[in-house]
């Protein structure tokens, strides 16, 4: 579907504009910069400027967990600018406390009215999980994939990263337990989210094609 590219996505966002958004607007933004960064058409910013307009302040209008996979930035991905989004960071897209309060931040006290978990494929810390690797810190981080795992039953045999098909189910299940446990572990999210001036969302990044489909 063609959609109509918005004003917000040209501009610094300010208070104004970003009580104006809905969190279904805030959603569309993100589809319209992805689908300019699938055709290669950029946004023309003036990121100096943007670094001055956002000196005294910033209004992103969304937070965004992804992995730290150096082909998966957000900013990019979505074709936004400087003070347009939260950006949240760590392998595998999982969660924590201190992330649950950075979103937290993010949408109860800066006003940002979308909260979108950003898996992608080919993903190295979901294959180290199905290989249950062991390896100092990476061990516990890797952990936290282990019930998205779990939960993956149509896989019998090869349960392991060399099973395409059992690496992407299970990429999907972690993207969609994480989402649960952001509405579960956080009852202030939760509360934003069913009076309606928050969403939070799953969305899968496709290394190949640079396609995000959001689970919404």
């Amino acid at each position: 579907m063609q959609r109509n590219i918005t004003f917000e996505n040209m501009r610094t966002h300010t208070k104004d504009t970003q009580d104006q958004l809905t969190p279904e607007h805030a959603l569309e933004i993100l589809k319209e910069g992805n689908e300019r960064f699938i055709n290669n058409i950029k946004t023309h910013r003036d990121l100096l400027q943007q670094a001055n307009d956002t000196s005294s302040g910033q209004f992103p209008f969304a937070a965004i967990l992804s992995c730290i996979d150096s082909r998966t930035s957000a900013e990019l991905i979505f074709d936004q600018g400087l003070g347009d989004i939260f950006s949240i960071r760590i392998a595998g897209n999982i969660l924590n406390d201190d992330i649950l309060g950075s979103m937290e931040f993010a949408c109860k006290l800066a006003g940002s009215k979308l909260i979108v978990v950003l898996g992608h494929t080919k993903c190295g810390a979901i294959a180290g999980a199905c290989d249950n690797v062991e390896l100092g810190h990476v061990t516990k981080l890797l952990n936290k994939v282990k019930p998205a795992i779990a939960i993956e039953t149509e896989t019998k045999t090869e349960r392991n990263s060399g099973n395409k098909t059992f690496v992407e189910n299970v990429t999907v299940n972690n993207i969609t337990l994480t989402v649960q446990q952001v509405k579960k572990q956080s009852p202030l999210l939760h509360e934003m989210e069913q009076s309606g001036k928050i969403k939070i969302i799953g969305g899968l990044y496709d290394l190949d094609t640079g396609k995000v489909t959001f689970y919404e």
